[in-house]
């Protein structure tokens, strides 16, 4: 085969045959049938010279670690790299945005919580992504519905900046009858520290007092979580 002959690398999606191009694949199969890096690349409709939109999808997913880091990403990161730019990057970042928005988004009905599996499915998928911890108290009425996941710190949680009657301003405030506790470790080890124990053992006590149960403490990580009540630590 001669080099005139031999087929050339498709650098366009309109190279690319009807059966292999994202848009096509998408609505003869459903965005589900697609790979993250197509569904990338129909948000960024081109490529550029040398690589289609899938391979530069590809390419990012690649440099990020997949989606998690590219949700994680800095916005001027993922901006600089090469073929993206600041509408590409805004394009990526709100897509990623609308799916996080939508894992928290309830039904009519409030979400019920019976199990430490439901309360992190909850907030997996946003905290898990945090480059700071972040502590959070989830709200809820007597029959464990959800009513508000409120955040009360940003930055080191540990015994001795963490008060107590911080994390039950809220609930007081909507009359709520218990609380979660659930903050994320950055770097994606969700294995519950000796001051998170303490900082648990410190709110169990603060919520008899005040007639609020404390149902659980959750630990955040990259793709897994921990339940202190579980381990038994502080509970």
């Amino acid at each position: 085969m001669t080099e005139a002959n031999a087929k050339q690398p498709a650098y366009r999606i309109a190279d690319l045959h009807a059966s292999e191009r994202p848009r096509e694949r998408l609505e003869a199969l459903g965005p589900q049938a697609l790979t993250s890096a197509e569904l990338i690349a129909i948000l960024l409709r081109v490529g550029v010279k040398g690589e289609n939109a899938v391979a530069v999808a590809q390419r990012l997913l690649i440099k990020f670690s997949g989606l998690r880091g590219l949700h994680r990403a800095p916005f001027m990161e993922l901006k600089n790299q090469h073929g993206i730019g600041k509408a590409k990057a805004s394009q990526i970042k709100a897509a990623i945005e609308l799916g996080r928005r939508l894992t928290l988004e309830a039904p009519e009905e409030k979400p019920v919580i019976s199990s430490p599996a439901d309360a992190a499915a909850l907030v997996q998928y946003d905290m898990s992504a945090l480059e700071q911890e972040h502590l959070r108290v989830m709200l809820l009425d007597r029959r464990n519905r959800v009513l508000e996941i409120v955040e009360v710190y940003k930055g080191s949680v540990n015994s001795s900046q963490v008060r107590v009657g911080e994390l039950f301003k809220d609930a007081i405030r909507i009359n709520a009858s218990a609380v979660i506790v659930i903050h994320n470790h950055p770097s994606g080890d969700p294995t519950p520290s000796p001051d998170d124990a303490a900082v648990t053992r410190a709110i169990v006590q603060a919520g008899k007092l005040l007639d609020i149960d404390v149902l659980d403490h959750l630990v955040i990580g990259l793709g897994k979580w921990v339940s202190l009540k579980e381990k038994g630590l502080g509970f």
